[in-house]
């Protein structure tokens, strides 16, 4: 089994020997919601609120943590579309990006609540792949992306990240509460610098 584990692993690109190692994390990660016992510990450390005794940690941790089986299967669809990235940035760097994003976006997602007085619990890895995302578009902004079930339309990456950005934005104004709008837009810039 370990020989055909191995085998198995050198034919992975470098982007998909980074992106299966954070799907496995964030899938045991799910499955420990799931566990009636684990529930104070998974509030407390992987679900990140301005307002919990535990700030720091959940800033990180709660990057890995999804609420949904389609949460954490949209959130890995793209990471894993856009893991190409680690080809051009290196492992290193590719990770550096992606967890410093994370941690930087939990960081945007509390100044608004804190600002908009709105306290609340925030997870997923949306805000770590919104930069990897906007690293991409805006690396190579004539790249053709589509939208997973709609092939046939497509348009550039630089549009892609403008539009997906002025989106966030508006919900921020807005106030919506679709995404973590803040989370979003924090990681889009930690990707675009």
């Amino acid at each position: 089994i370990n020989r055909e584990i191995e085998t198995l692993w050198n034919k992975l690109t470098p982007g998909e020997r980074i992106f299966v190692p954070i799907l496995i994390v964030n899938t045991l990660v799910f499955a420990s919601w799931r566990i009636p016992n684990l529930k104070p510990f998974m509030l407390r450390y992987f679900a990140s609120n301005p307002a919990a005794k535990a700030v720091c940690w959940p800033m990180f941790l709660s990057t890995f943590s999804h609420y949904s089986m389609f949460h954490l299967f949209a959130n890995m669809y793209v990471l894993h579309s856009f893991s190409a990235a680690a080809n051009t940035l290196g492992r290193e760097q590719f990770l550096a990006l992606y967890m410093s994003a994370g941690v930087i976006s939990s960081l945007s997602s509390y100044l608004f609540k804190f600002a908009a007085k709105s306290p609340g619990y925030s997870l997923g890895a949306s805000g770590a792949i919104m930069a990897v995302l906007a690293y991409v578009c805006s690396h190579y902004p004539d790249t053709k992306l589509s939208i997973l079930l709609l092939p046939q339309v497509q348009f550039s990456a630089g549009s892609a990240i403008q539009a997906i950005m002025c989106f966030d934005l508006a919900g921020l104004i807005f106030r919506w509460r679709l995404f973590d709008h803040a989370a979003h837009l924090g990681g889009a810039c930690v990707g675009l610098f």
